[in-house]
């Protein structure tokens, strides 16, 4: 009888530690036996994966902040090139992340180890080149944005659109007087959700920005009660200068929020979700800005207006985003005004478009595939 297989598991950030954990669940439900090794946070460490490097070091986005850490990836990459080459992994399934997993695919790939690539990297929105790497390097691709399939599969890829991972989250979402008892709120007031990000630089740069514009929302709409939420990767202490509520339940948050101020990335999808109207924020370094306005080739960063096809969502980047405009577009989501409905009629379809809950077991089935082949 053949030992159970050795997989890869690569995340490099919050949302990817979650993911990835879901699919470590599922594919010690698909392959019982199986050894996980990777990279990740908490959430994979208790799925039952042997991490080679936690989030407190992987997780920094942008290209100037990257810079400051080279070493360590330096190090990391070929602490993972090493278990490659040793011939103990029989697949690698990387999740997101793409300025390491990327390259530890094309590693992969060249000792012939298949690669399982899940949430792929945003290649159509940079330069084509990297959707053909992809390709290239990548066994399979499994997408969880119905409109990548396509994309990729022109680049010459094989891909399997497996849904959003969001969609398989179970439901018990505080109600609305449990979550305000514990924020110390008032359940009759409207809530304005505040959500500045999962990483130290993201917090550092929306912040403040985010509370002076809840601070301007106040006093148009005294009635209005903002909230900030932390998320799990985020110290209290980050937040706790800020003197506004915090809570660390921010899916419950979400739902009962009349409206959210909400940096770009998987929190627009959870919002959209949710059905919270809201608006988009991002800054950046500036370097990484200028950088990225050079190659970013799509007409969106939110996810839910690419998503949908269009803007949905207002959004606000880099010099825009100040607290008097993002006051002055999260006010009318706040009414029962024709903004808030159109965006309520547009995130409905932006929910309707991202398939159906199952995305981790999906996975788990399309590694038992290779796996089969491999063997």
């Amino acid at each position: 009888m053949s030992a159970p297989p050795t997989v890869l598991l690569l995340a490099g950030e919050a949302s990817g530690d979650q993911h990835a954990a879901a699919v470590a669940r599922a594919l010690g439900e698909r392959l019982p036996g199986v050894r996980l090794v990777g990279t990740g946070g908490p959430l994979m460490a208790a799925g039952g994966v042997e991490l080679l490097a936690g989030l407190d070091r992987l997780a920094v986005m942008g290209f100037a902040e990257v810079v400051r850490h080279l070493g360590f990836f330096r190090e990391l990459l070929a602490t993972v090139k090493g278990r490659l080459e040793s011939g103990e992994v029989d697949l690698v399934i990387p999740v997101d992340y793409p300025g390491f997993n990327l390259r530890v695919a094309r590693a992969a790939h060249g000792l012939g180890v298949p690669v399982l690539y899940y949430i792929a990297p945003q290649v159509w929105a940079w330069k084509p080149r990297r959707a053909r790497d992809l390709a290239r390097h990548a066994r399979h691709v499994a997408v969880i944005l119905p409109f990548e399939q396509q994309v990729l599969e022109a680049a010459g890829a094989s891909v399997s659109f497996v849904g959003h991972p969001l969609l398989e989250r179970a439901d018990p979402v505080a109600d609305r007087e449990a979550l305000c008892r514990g924020a110390g709120l008032d359940a009759g007031r409207p809530i304005l959700a505040l959500l500045p990000g999962s990483r130290r630089q993201e917090v550092a740069r929306h912040l403040g920005v985010f509370v002076e514009a809840a601070e301007r929302v106040r006093g148009a709409r005294p009635d209005v009660q903002p909230v900030l939420g932390r998320a799990a990767s985020v110290p209290g202490e980050w937040l706790s200068a800020a003197g506004l509520p915090v809570t660390g339940d921010v899916r419950s948050l979400l739902r009962h929020a009349r409206a959210a101020i909400v940096k770009s990335g998987t929190s627009t999808l959870e919002a959209a979700l949710e059905g919270t109207p809201f608006v988009v924020a991002y800054r950046t370094h500036p370097l990484t800005f200028t950088l990225a306005r050079r190659l970013v080739r799509v007409p969106h960063v939110a996810l839910a207006n690419l998503v949908a096809g269009g803007e949905v969502v207002p959004e606000l980047l880099q010099h825009a985003a100040t607290p008097g405009a993002l006051a002055e577009r999260v006010l009318p989501l706040l009414g029962d005004t024709p903004a808030r409905a159109r965006q309520l009629e547009g995130l409905a379809r932006v929910r309707g478009a991202l398939g159906t809950p199952g995305a981790a077991a999906r996975v788990a089935g399309l590694a038992a595939d290779i796996l089969r082949e491999r063997a």
